[in-house]
């Protein structure tokens, strides 16, 4: 036993830049996370896509959340890989297993062709969970169960619940449900933000608290849940060009997501 857990550990901060962190993201709010995940984000028109061609809205929603599983260790930027995604089962859905059709789709993908045999490993454990769901019982995870959803996926793949792949899953599911269903629904707070290198890179220029823990204070301080501040500070971290002229076309407030760059 160690004694970590009855240490209080005092981490440091630049607080005169968690304070400007907090008032650009506060002014942002829920509604320019929203604006930039659905106008911005080249993924979410990947799903549209996707959709409009399966015209099946429980397997669109199954293939959403099996390809948010296996979308790590990437051989291209992602969105890319999701467009990957779509154009392949848009022309290819699986009549049968997913985790089999990923066994046929990986090894000759253009953008996702590392660790493969993992990758339909994580598949398989994943199936019969997928297999058990109804549109009903996705549409009740949805509208009142998202942290629910990741509890199931975090026991069916034998992962921490805060696992970078869990939260991010999350999020597609997030999407994948505004576009079935038709209907917005933010994220729940409990949902931590993605782990990932460049959220620990810009999480460095604030302070040494471990990402999760920061991102979740910042959450509560700006009522914004953590998946939605993901969504703001993802164009300005990408630097994607596309990204960055979409920002521009369809943020009213985007001179403040690209202030978030400077700090």
């Amino acid at each position: 036993m160690t004694l970590d857990r009855f240490i209080k550990v005092r981490y440091r901060a630049d607080e005169e830049k968690v304070r400007i962190l907090m008032e650009i993201l506060s002014e942002l709010g829920i509604d320019c996370a929203r604006t930039i995940e659905e106008r911005v984000d080249l993924q979410f028109d990947a799903l549209k896509n996707l959709h409009a061609n399966l015209g099946d809205d429980e397997l669109f929603i199954k293939l959403v959340i099996a390809n948010s599983i296996v979308s790590y260790q990437l051989t291209a930027k992602g969105e890319r890989w999701w467009w990957e995604f779509s154009e392949h089962f848009s022309e290819n859905p699986p009549a049968g297993s997913i985790a089999e059709a990923y066994a046929d789709f990986l090894p000759n993908s253009r953008t996702n062709r590392r660790l493969v045999a993992g990758k339909v490993r994580r598949l398989e454990r994943l199936e019969p969970f997928l297999d058990s769901l109804s549109l009903r019982d996705l549409r009740d995870y949805y509208f009142n169960g998202m942290e629910c959803l990741r509890d199931e996926l975090s026991k069916g793949l034998g992962s921490k619940r805060s696992a970078k792949t869990i939260v991010f899953a999350v999020k597609m599911f997030g999407y994948a449900g505004r576009i079935a269903f038709g209907k917005f629904v933010p994220y729940p707070m409990a949902i931590e933000i993605p782990d990932d290198v460049r959220i620990n890179a810009y999480t460095k220029r604030f302070t040494n608290e471990p990402p999760v823990s920061f991102w979740n204070k910042i959450a509560e301080e700006t009522g914004i849940p953590p998946l939605h501040i993901d969504s703001i500070l993802w164009p300005v971290l990408g630097g994607n060009k596309e990204v960055l002229r979409r920002v521009r076309e369809h943020c009213p407030k985007w001179e403040d997501v690209l202030k978030l760059a400077s700090l």
